[in-house]
């Protein structure tokens, strides 16, 4: 485990089936910030932690002006490179990747929290359907794809 064991949780989830189209769908569907799902599923899953509305808000507040100014910029160059420049595509990507774990490093200490027994799914659905409010399908595949495997601690 590393420095940041949020970063290791959401390594180990993002590879899972169904977890990457769930969490695009609902970033580019409802505006969701993906690190800030993921740290809502991590909060529950691997701290036992229930979030409350107003502790997202702080911890989205932390990390808001380095999603806006540097993350979703990254995101919108490497898109727009995709089908036209393999290279750099892949350096653009690299790059990104890179600014996302400095938005989580910022995110995990931000929250304040640590892992610890007792936490689950269950509460991991209800801190991120604070970010999706009336839920969502691609929400209820994300928490499917939660559930069906368990290669973490939580």
């Amino acid at each position: 485990m590393g420095a940041n064991p949020f970063w290791d949780f959401s390594l180990a989830v993002y590879g899972r089936p169904g977890v990457p189209a769930a969490c695009l769908a609902l970033q580019d569907g409802r505006g969701v910030d993906v690190n800030l799902l993921l740290f809502a599923a991590w909060a529950g899953m691997d701290c036992a932690a229930a979030l409350s509305p107003a502790a997202l808000e702080r911890i989205d507040a932390a990390v808001a002006d380095w999603r806006r100014e540097v993350v979703r910029p990254l995101r919108a160059v490497r898109r727009r490179v995709k089908a036209e420049d393999d290279g750099l595509y892949a350096r653009m990507k690299a790059v990104e990747l890179e600014a996302e774990r400095i938005q989580q490093d910022r995110l995990f200490a931000a929250g304040g929290l640590s892992p610890r027994p007792g936490g689950g799914v269950a509460l991991a659905a209800a801190n991120m359907a604070l970010l999706v409010p009336g839920g969502d399908p691609a929400l209820a595949a994300l928490v499917a794809a939660l559930a069906g495997g368990r290669g973490f601690s939580g």
